[in-house]
């Protein structure tokens, strides 16, 4: 099986099944990026053949000189190795693949929960409903919106079908550039760049960033499609959408690619940038894009990620480096907690968006449903267009403190996003602050167990333990963990409150933990394991409460 086949089968199934979240970044084969140091262009690239090596492509960029370097013999850890050294290269590194975020399921939701039902895979309707007002709150924030700036928002994808009846009345197009004429008529260093650009290295032979996939289409619907009397409608009326694709027919893409696509949309000027792919690990060259992209006080709105791990322990490229423009976008469902597959950090991803059955524009004048942290990011972006469109560009922090502070707190994001809650354009327009209400900390008292809740050690496949633990009365409740040596990121103690909302899902190894706390007097505990590895268990003989 091919590495590129492997990581599809993964990124298919991160919210299904169990996945090897061990699996090595992929990047392009017998290529690297290399920073050239300032004036040192010309005598790195004079011999266009040295060590071995070829200089596929000279990128100057707002960020500074990169070199695309290729090699068909050498691999891409011996590229580094010769070049790392060499006094005219800053940095060297992999030209890393990028893939969308995108799970397929049924049903439209996000901007006005009003309970519906769940379809079944077959189409029919299930019993599961959802919670009232779990969405984005889009119709009472049309009301306010002044939409006083025409706001430009690039969608760095697999392109848009700017012919779509319900996105072309918002595309955006170059007015200086004549399309299709093989002519840089605006002088930018573009061809054809009318509709935006194709940045995509499997498909250079056309400027057009016309959608082949269909994510992209996807996520531009979100975001803007026309309020009509057909299809959906998007987060914002008017918005003009900037199609720069980066990411293939197939989906891939490469940090040349991407750091080429945020240089075009950072060099047009656009305000904001959407950005639902991910994968790879940390490249210099694209922080430093984004960190370009920022000084012009462009925003960054990143999906944080599908493989439902904590991106503060392993942080997800885009949306985990540390530029000020980089909103961090998890995913939440129709039932108003985290979506199974989303990632998540209690730092390091922002806030929570409808991100699961969401219904959007699809190429050749079609619609379709998909799910994914893909789908929750045109959301925030479309939010803070709308933001954008009625009080002009802010400073990054004050924004993101503004998006998070009225933002919607749940229990269910509490410890997953640094926020504590889903986004809610109505407040941010407003500038509604919802309140936090936290324990007093120094309040707790500890109950000890007559009988103490634990696994077998070691524990079972399969298994699966309940217990509710109610102390009458009681404001908050919270749960002592003795010991805990679980399958990381496979077996689960989760925390639910009497609602079954889940609060925390805790898994790994620990001694003497404090649970997440519930609001009320009951607080449920469920053991899960899967068919693999059995550990130790757990342990648990005290719980907490606050009367």
């Amino acid at each position: 099986m091919t590495k590129l086949l492997s990581l599809l089968m993964f990124l298919s199934s991160v919210a299904y099944g169990k996945t090897n979240l061990s699996l090595e970044p992929e990047f392009v084969p017998h290529e690297v990026i290399v920073k050239i140091k300032k004036a040192k262009l010309n005598s790195l690239v004079k011999n266009k053949n040295f060590l071995g090596m070829k200089v596929k492509k000279s990128l100057a960029l707002a960020a500074g000189d990169y070199t695309i370097i290729k090699s068909e013999s050498l691999s891409t850890k011996a590229m580094m190795l010769r070049l790392k050294d060499i006094s005219e290269v800053e940095f060297v590194e992999p030209n890393y693949i990028y893939r969308t975020h995108e799970d397929k399921f049924n049903l439209l939701w996000g901007l006005r929960n009003e309970g519906m039902n769940q379809p079944k895979k077959d189409g029919t309707l299930s019993d599961e409903e959802g919670v009232v007002g779990a969405d984005i709150d889009a119709v009472n924030a049309w009301t306010v919106n002044k939409e006083m700036n025409q706001v430009v928002i690039a969608v760095i994808d697999t392109g848009i079908d700017f012919n779509h009846e319900d996105l072309k009345g918002n595309i955006w197009v170059n007015e200086s550039e004549v399309p299709g004429n093989g002519i840089d008529d605006d002088h930018n260093g573009y061809i054809d760049d009318y509709y935006g650009y194709n940045f995509s290295a499997t498909e250079a032979e056309t400027y057009s960033p016309m959608d082949g996939h269909g994510h992209g289409t996807h996520c531009a619907g979100t975001i803007g499609a026309l309020h009509n009397e057909f299809g959906i409608s998007g987060v914002m009326r008017n918005v003009k959408l900037m199609g720069i694709k980066f990411l293939g027919n197939d989906g891939a893409g490469t940090s040349e690619g991407a750091i080429r696509a945020i240089d075009y949309a950072t060099k047009m000027n656009v305000d904001l940038m959407s950005n639902s792919w991910g994968g790879g690990a940390a490249s210099q060259a694209l922080e430093e894009a984004i960190a370009a992209a920022s000084e012009k006080g462009i925003v960054f709105v990143a999906a944080a990620g599908n493989s439902a791990t904590d991106n503060d322990k392993k942080p997800h490229y885009p949306s985990s480096y540390d530029v000020d423009n980089v909103i961090a976008v998890a995913a939440h469902n129709h039932k108003d907690y985290l979506a199974s597959f989303s990632c998540y950090g209690k730092s390091s991803v922002d806030i929570a968006a409808p991100g699961r059955n969401i219904l959007s524009t699809y190429p050749n004048n079609e619609y379709k449903v998909l799910s994914g942290t893909s789908m929750a990011t045109p959301h925030v972006s479309g939010v803070i267009g709308l933001y954008l469109a009625s009080y002009g560009r802010t400073d990054h922090n004050e924004l993101r403190e503004k998006l998070m502070k009225t933002s919607v707190p749940s229990p269910a994001y509490r410890r997953m996003v640094a926020s504590g809650g889903r986004i809610n354009a109505y407040n941010l327009l407003t500038n509604t602050e919802i309140p936090r209400r936290t324990p007093d900390e120094s309040q707790w008292k500890t109950l000890d167990l007559s009988e103490f809740f634990e696994s077998e050690h070691p524990y079972g496949k399969n298994e699966s333990l309940v217990k509710n633990f109610t102390v009458e009365d009681a404001k908050y409740l919270r749960v002592v963990v003795e010991k805990y040596d679980l399958e990381s990121g496979y077996d689960f103690l989760t925390f639910s409150d009497e609602n079954d909302i889940v609060v925390e899902r805790l898994s790994g190894k620990g001694e003497a933990y404090l649970s997440e706390y519930v609001e009320g007097d009951t607080i449920q505990v469920k053991f899960s394991s899967d068919y693999a590895v059995n550990a130790w268990g757990f342990k648990i003989k005290e719980i907490q409460y606050i009367k």
